[in-house]
C-alpha cells in the first residue's frame, strides 16, 4: 500500500477519540479518510450504514475473516468488529491520510501486517472522569457499562507498555489534545496537501 502513512488510533470508549477525528477531519477536508469498519451490531440512532459502520450479518464477516479480507478484527460485547483492507485501499487510493479506529486487539493485529501505520492512543485523565463521561452519554445498560470500563482498564493498562503506542495523548483538556494529536500528525498532512 502506497500514499500517506495511516493512522491508528485506539483508546477506551469515551476517550474522546470520536470528537478529536472529526474536528481534525473537518479543519483538515481533503486530507483524512476514514476506513468504515465492519461490525455486526445493530446500527444506533441516527448512524448510516457504510457511512458509520458497515452493518453486516456474523456468517458474512466470518467468512470474510476466513478469506483474509480483514487486517484486523475483534469480538467486544457480543459483537464482532473489524477493518477491511479493502476499506483502507479505498482511502489510501485517494491520496488520503487513512484513519483506522480499533481497540487494543486490534492494534496488536496491525502490527502484524505491513500497514506501517503511526499508533496514537487517546487516554482519559482517569476511569473515574472515564465513567463519568459514559454515564452522561446514557447509550449504556449498567451491564454494558461496566464491560466498557473493564475493557478501558486493560486499555489504559496496555497503552504503558513500551512500544505499543508512537504517542500517548491523555484528554484532559480538548484543545491541548487536539494540538498534540495535529502536531503528531503534521508531517504527514503536509506530504497530502502538497501532492494536491
Amino acid at each position: 500500500m502506497s500514499g500517506p502513512r495511516p493512522v491508528v488510533l485506539s483508546g477506551p470508549s469515551g476517550a474522546g477519540k470520536s470528537t478529536l477525528m472529526k474536528r481534525l477531519m473537518k479543519d483538515h477536508e481533503g486530507v483524512f479518510g476514514f476506513s468504515v469498519s465492519h461490525t455486526t451490531r445493530n446500527p444506533r440512532p441516527g448512524e448510516e450504514d457504510g457511512k458509520d459502520y458497515h452493518f453486516t450479518t456474523r456468517e458474512a464477516m466470518e467468512e470474510g475473516i476466513s478469506n483474509g479480507d480483514f487486517i484486523e478484527n475483534a469480538q467486544f460485547s457480543g459483537n464482532m468488529y473489524g477493518t477491511s483492507t479493502a476499506a483502507v485501499e479505498d482511502v489510501l487510493a485517494r491520496n488520503l491520510i487513512c484513519i483506522l479506529d480499533v481497540d487494543i486487539q486490534g492494534v496488536n493485529r496491525i502490527k502484524q501486517t505491513d500497514l506501517n501505520p503511526i499508533y496514537i492512543s487517546i487516554q482519559p485523565p482517569s476511569m473515574e472522569i472515564l465513567e463519568e463521561r459514559l454515564r452522561d452519554r446514557q447509550t449504556e445498560t449498567e451491564e454494558s457499562l461496566q464491560k466498557r470500563l473493564e475493557a478501558a482498564r486493560i486499555d489504559m493498562e496496555l497503552s504503558k507498555e513500551p512500544g505499543v503506542f508512537d504517542v500517548v495523548i491523555i484528554n484532559d483538556d480538548l484543545e491541548r489534545a487536539y494540538k498534540e494529536l495535529k502536531d503528531t500528525l503534521n508531517e504527514e498532512i503536509q506530504k497530502v496537501q502538497e501532492a494536491k
